[in-house]
C-alpha cells in the first residue's frame, strides 16, 4: 500500500468523555459521539453518531440551557465469529451542549434513526432575521 492509500485510510479516533465530577456506574468506556451541527436561518440542527443505541436507549436533558445526551449502546458482541480487525468501540455516548438565548427551549425536537441522533433546536421568534419592508417616498 502506498502513503497515499494508507493517508487516505486513516481514521481519527474516537474521543474518550472526559471525567467529570460524577462516577460511573457501568463498567463501560463512555465516547463522546462525533457531531455535526447545521445552522440555518430558523434553527440549528445536531446531528450525532451513536451506534447501537436503541431510541428507549437514549436520554436527552435540558437543564438550565445545557442539553446533555446520555446514550446507551445496548448491541450485543458477536460470538459466531472472531473479529480480525475492527475500528467500532462499542461504548456508551455522553455530551453536553450550553445553549444561548436564541434557542427556543420548548420546541426542540429529536429524532433517531439507524444509530443517528438529529435534534432540531427552533430559534426563537425574536433572534430570527426580519426583513423590513422599503417604501418608495
Amino acid at each position: 500500500m502506498t502513503k497515499k492509500e494508507q493517508k487516505a485510510m486513516q481514521v481519527t479516533d474516537q474521543e474518550m468523555v472526559k471525567n467529570e465530577a460524577y462516577e460511573r456506574t457501568r463498567e463501560r468506556q463512555c465516547l463522546v459521539p462525533r457531531t455535526d451541527i447545521y445552522a440555518t436561518e430558523d434553527m440549528i440542527v445536531i446531528i450525532a453518531d451513536i451506534p447501537g443505541v436503541a431510541p428507549e436507549s437514549l436520554d436527552i436533558t435540558l437543564e438550565k440551557r445545557i442539553l446533555s445526551i446520555d446514550a446507551y449502546n445496548s448491541s450485543s458482541e458477536r460470538n459466531d465469529f472472531e473479529i480480525a480487525y475492527s475500528e467500532y468501540i462499542p461504548g456508551d455516548y455522553h455530551r453536553k451542549f450550553n445553549l444561548s438565548d436564541e434557542i427556543d427551549l420548548d420546541k426542540i425536537q429529536a429524532v433517531v434513526s439507524d444509530g443517528v441522533l438529529e435534534l432540531r433546536l427552533p430559534k426563537a421568534e425574536e433572534v430570527k432575521l426580519k426583513k423590513i419592508p422599503i417604501k418608495a417616498g
